[in-house]
C-alpha cells in the first residue's frame, strides 16, 4: 500500500468511528483549514489553489446546510442564515480575488468550531459519567 493510501484508509477509518459531534468537529476543523490555506494560496498568487480550497470550504458548507434541521432548535434559522452567509461570502471573495472576505469567514467559523468541540467534549464527558 502506498502512503496516500494508508492515509485514505486511517481517515475513513476515523470518519465510520466518529459519533456525530466528532464528525461535526472534524467538518469545522477541515473548514478552517480549507480556509487558511485559501488565504495562503490567494497571498501567494496562486489562484487556482485557492479557488480550490474555498470550492472544498464550501461543500463543507454545504453538508454542514444540508445536515442541519432548522426546526430542531431555536438557533437552527440563524445558522442556516450564517451558512448561506459563508456560501455567498466564500463566491464573492473569489470573484473578486479578495482575502479580506476569506479572513471575515475564517472569524466567523472559528468560534463555531470551538463552540461545537466544546459541545462535543461535554457530551463525551456527560455520556461517560452516565456510564461509569
Amino acid at each position: 500500500m502506498t502512503a496516500a493510501s494508508l492515509r485514505s484508509r486511517y481517515l475513513g477509518d476515523a470518519v465510520s468511528t466518529a459519533s456525530p459531534q466528532q464528525v461535526l468537529v472534524m467538518l469545522y476543523d477541515r473548514l478552517a483549514l480549507d480556509l487558511e490555506r485559501a488565504q495562503t494560496a490567494l497571498a501567494a498568487g496562486r489562484r487556482s489553489d485557492a479557488r480550490e480550497q474555498v470550492r472544498h470550504a464550501q461543500e463543507i458548507v454545504f453538508e454542514l446546510l444540508g445536515s442541519l434541521r432548522v426546526d430542531a432548535w431555536e438557533g437552527g434559522p440563524r445558522l442556516a442564515a450564517l451558512y448561506n452567509w459563508l456560501i455567498a461570502e466564500l463566491n464573492q471573495a473569489m470573484v473578486k480575488q479578495d482575502s479580506g472576505r476569506i479572513t471575515s469567514c475564517l472569524k466567523v467559523v472559528e468560534p463555531l468550531r470551538d463552540a461545537w468541540r466544546q459541545a462535543a467534549l461535554s457530551l463525551a464527558a456527560g455520556t461517560a459519567a452516565g456510564t461509569a
